[in-house]
């Protein structure tokens, strides 16, 4: 097992541990969670997650964040304020920018944009995070981020539902090109009711 692997293996077993306590003691929605890596080595290390929960009233080609969403937001800040992230990405729509938003402004980073709807962008996006030692936010929709993670080289990915909005994923690319990955949850946790169920 290389650096990088035994580096992402202690910091998974820390954050488990903590995510637990915290669950078992304040329940889901008490953050901070602390989250802590090392990139050292050279290793990529990127956090993905889906936009926050959507607002369901106003302009539903483009919504808002819902007050939960809000929270979540925050939330993803807050468990990433210890990590010296150096790029925070999102897609242009508001769901994504306000869930990355919170956690670029306590970094002082600014936001890039990527279109997920281009194989070109989405390539030219998986080789830049892939070749460039860092800690990495990536902000995307339920059915992105599981493609991004399994281009990254992390574990297959299941699909997320559309009511589902607890996912973190972490994926650690070691400078050799070996590649790691987890998935947690955090915050609210989703009931795993579909979100058509009864529908």
């Amino acid at each position: 097992m290389g650096l990088a692997q035994k580096n992402f293996m202690a910091m998974m077993g820390r954050i488990q541990s903590a995510i637990l306590l915290t669950a078992l003691l304040v329940g889901p929605l008490m953050a901070p969670i602390e989250l802590h890596a090392q990139s050292a080595d050279g290793s990529s290390i990127v956090y993905l997650v889906r936009h926050a929960e959507k607002a369901t009233d106003g302009d539903l080609s483009d919504p808002l964040l819902s007050a939960p969403g809000v929270v979540r937001a925050n939330l993803v800040a807050d468990m990433l304020v210890d990590i010296p992230l150096t790029t925070v990405y999102s897609t242009s729509f508001f769901r994504t920018v306000d869930t990355a938003s919170p956690t670029a402004g306590m970094h002082g980073l600014p936001i890039t944009d990527y279109d997920p709807r281009s194989r070109g962008a989405m390539a030219e996006l998986v080789v830049t995070l892939r070749t460039t030692p860092g800690h990495h936010l990536v902000v995307g929709h339920s059915n992105t981020t599981p493609d991004l993670v399994e281009a990254l080289g992390g574990d297959q990915v299941s699909a997320i539902d559309e009511a589902e909005y607890d996912r973190l994923y972490i994926v650690v690319i070691g400078p050799d090109g070996s590649v790691s990955s987890s998935m947690l949850r955090f915050g609210a946790l989703w009931d795993g009711v579909p979100a058509d169920a009864g529908h």
